[in-house]
């Protein structure tokens, strides 16, 4: 792909995140898409060996789906959840081979439908938590990781300082991931886990 067609293709993005920013700017948790070198540090931790299929919520304009794909997960064993309609048509237009769900991530069990049961490899999330209740916020990172197996983690990209969930319950696990300067605005990651119960 020449310099030209992927500035062209980086400039779509943009204007579609804007579209969406404008329509809805506390669904949209960011004033930019996502940094390639951002979406590369979320994505590092996907096992593409695991068998199993990655969860992504919040996508947007999908630059955190390419950099997934990248890590050699085939599109069919990718679920994006997207709650804007604008963005999903965009999502489906790019990427027809994923799993692209219209649908709201506080409803998984209803948008995952027959897949509500399936075990992730990880869960990769752009969702603007800081506009959440906490109490909804931790709701939302308890559920997801039932979704995965112990000791997997759910990755988070947050624009504040601290963890937008900054305690869970005993036997799970807050860790900072990266501090993302080439993010605009800067990023921070994080990840959270259930840790393996100890054998007596």
């Amino acid at each position: 792909m020449g310099i030209r067609q992927r500035v062209g293709l980086k400039f779509k993005d943009e204007i579609e995140f804007l579209k969406g920013w404008k329509r809805d700017r506390t669904a949209v948790g960011a004033i930019t898409p996502t940094s390639v070198a951002t979406a590369r540090k979320m994505a590092s931790v996907i096992r593409p060996d695991s068998g199993l299929p990655v969860l992504e919520l919040g996508p947007g304009t999908g630059v955190i789906t390419k950099a997934i794909l990248k890590r050699s997960v085939h599109p069919r064993d990718l679920i994006s959840i997207e709650y804007s309609p604008e963005f999903c048509r965009h999502l489906r237009h790019q990427f027809p081979e994923v799993d692209v769900r219209c649908g709201d991530a506080f409803a998984l069990d209803l948008t995952l439908g027959a897949q509500r049961q399936a075990k992730f490899d990880c869960v990769i999330s752009a969702i603007p938590l800081l506009h959440l209740p906490p109490e909804k916020r931790l709701s939302l990172v308890l559920d997801l990781l039932e979704r995965v197996p112990v000791g997997r983690p759910v990755v988070q990209i947050t624009y504040g300082l601290l963890s937008p969930v900054v305690a869970l319950p005993a036997g799970y696990e807050i860790r900072h991931l990266a501090f993302m300067m080439r993010n605009i605005p800067p990023a921070q990651l994080w990840t959270y886990t259930k840790r393996p119960e100890r054998k007596n």
